[in-house]
């Protein structure tokens, strides 16, 4: 039996985080629990208090199709290279150089959202199709693919 699939992500502001890759893949924030408007209302609610409201954050796909995303507040800056990231398919039906235009077009996008832009590799056919490296907000590397 296949078991859903949901992406972690340490952060220092999951809020902000999770509006980023909000905006990058096209999700919205996970409704709030048992009828509440919003979380803030949600939390006061159950008690938690107000220098704790985030302490997580949870982005979902609005067609249910895609994983849910959960971002953690974690007191620890991040140390190094992802060993594990995710690739933003930004344009998987392309090839060449109307896939690199794509991907190009993308990574300005996510820059004006604040991604950085860190390295792009070259199509190297016939495996190889050429991708570009980008970091979120926080320093976390993903790909453009």
């Amino acid at each position: 039996m296949a078991r859903e699939l949901q992406i972690t992500i340490d952060a220092a502001d999951p809020e902000t985080l999770g509006t980023f890759w909000a905006d990058v893949l096209g999700y919205r924030q996970m409704d709030p629990p048992g009828g509440h408007a919003t979380w803030n209302e949600a939390l006061a609610a159950m008690g938690v208090p107000e220098e704790r409201w985030n302490d997580a954050n949870a982005i979902v796909d609005p067609d249910g199709e895609g994983p849910r995303i959960f971002l953690q507040r974690v007191p620890e800056e991040k140390a190094g290279k992802n060993r594990l990231h995710i690739d933003v398919r930004a344009a998987p039906e392309l090839e060449g150089e109307p896939r690199m235009a794509a991907l190009e077009d993308e990574a300005r996008r996510l820059t004006a959202l604040g991604a950085k832009r860190l390295e792009r590799f070259e199509p190297a056919p016939p495996l190889g199709s050429g991708w570009i490296v980008m970091a979120d907000p926080e320093g976390n590397e993903f790909c453009l693919d």
